[in-house]
C-alpha cells in the first residue's frame, strides 16, 4: 500500500510538537496500519491493539448514552497511549513519555486528527464511474411473462410441486 506524503509530513509535525511523543500510527478502524511514525514500537501490534481497545471504548461511551467516542487516554506507570479517532474508519494512536504534558499532547494530536481527516477525505474522495453504455437499436424486453391460466395443466401441476 503506497501512503500519501501528506500523512508521513504530518505524523512528522506531531513529533517535533511533542518532543515526548514514543510513537504514532495511523491506522484503519480494524487496526490495519495505513501510516506511523514509530521506532522501537512495533506499529502492526498497536494498531491491532488499539483499534480493539478504542471498539470496546466506543461500546463503553454507548452504555452509558455518552454519545460518539472521540478519544481514549491509558496511562500507565511509563507513560500515556492515546488514541483518537480520524473519521469514522480511521484512529489516531499516540505514544508518550510520562512526563509528557498531556494537555499539550492532546492539542496537538486533536490538531492533527483534524489535518489527517482532510487528507484522508480528499484521499477517499469517490471516484467517478464510467458511463454505462447505451445499447443501440430498439429495446426489447428479456422475457415475456406469461399468466399461469395460459399454461397447460402438465406444467401448472409441476411448478405447484417442486
Amino acid at each position: 500500500m503506497t501512503v500519501d506524503p501528506a500523512v508521513l509530513e504530518e505524523l512528522g509535525r506531531l513529533r517535533t510538537r511533542v518532543p515526548e511523543l514514543s510513537g504514532s500510527v495511523l491506522a484503519t478502524a480494524d487496526g490495519l496500519v495505513v501510516a506511523h511514525d514509530s521506532h522501537g514500537i512495533e506499529p502492526d501490534t498497536l494498531a491491532a491493539l488499539a483499534a480493539a481497545h478504542l471498539a470496546l471504548a466506543r461500546r463503553f461511551a454507548h452504555a452509558v448514552n455518552h454519545g460518539e467516542l472521540r478519544e481514549s487516554v491509558v496511562e500507565c506507570d511509563g507513560g500515556y497511549i492515546t488514541s483518537y479517532t480520524a473519521g469514522p474508519n480511521a484512529l489516531l494512536t499516540v505514544v508518550t513519555s510520562g512526563d509528557a504534558n498531556l494537555a499539550m499532547v492532546h492539542l496537538e494530536a486533536r490538531r492533527c486528527v483534524r489535518r489527517l481527516i482532510r487528507i484522508l477525505a480528499l484521499d477517499t474522495a469517490p471516484q467517478l464511474r464510467p458511463e454505462i453504455p447505451t445499447q443501440a437499436g430498439p429495446s426489447t424486453p428479456l422475457a415475456r411473462r406469461t399468466p399461469m391460466a395460459t399454461l397447460p395443466n402438465v406444467a401448472r401441476r409441476r411448478q405447484a410441486t417442486g
